[in-house]
């Protein structure tokens, strides 16, 4: 009979400065996105033929059927809360779908105008 103590197993390698690391890059990763609010509905864009970039920062959004929407804001009030952060050379870009009607938009841009907001970019998909 062997009462010797059996020979010590070598140690493993320790996974835990692994997860220390695991961790840190979640916590840049998360520290550095921009997390985009999602859109309160689909627009279908109008097509042009045209290169150009949109740049602008506040997006409105108009659905087909006239329905205008910012920053959970509808109707008047989104105009009210676009005209509210408004700052010199403001540019708001405008997500209207291709179905809205002419007069409509028209209507869109001249209460725009009334609130001040007189530069819009349409957003158009490339032909």
């Amino acid at each position: 009979m062997d009462l010797s103590e059996p020979p010590e197993r070598p140690r493993g390698e320790s996974i835990v400065p692994m997860i220390n690391v695991v961790f840190l890059l979640l916590i840049f990763f998360l520290m550095t996105s921009q997390l985009a609010s999602p859109e309160p509905f689909e627009v279908t864009p109008p097509e042009a033929e045209t290169d150009a970039e949109v740049e602008a920062e506040p997006v409105l959004f108009v659905s087909a059927e006239g329905r205008i929407v910012f920053d959970g804001h509808e109707g008047s009030q989104a105009i009210a809360a676009l005209a509210g952060q408004q700052e010199e050379g403001f540019v708001i870009q405008l997500r209207a779908d291709s179905g809205l009607e002419a007069k409509k938009l028209a209507a869109i841009l001249r209460d725009l105008s009334q609130a001040g907001l007189s530069r819009v970019e349409l957003v158009v998909a490339h032909k």
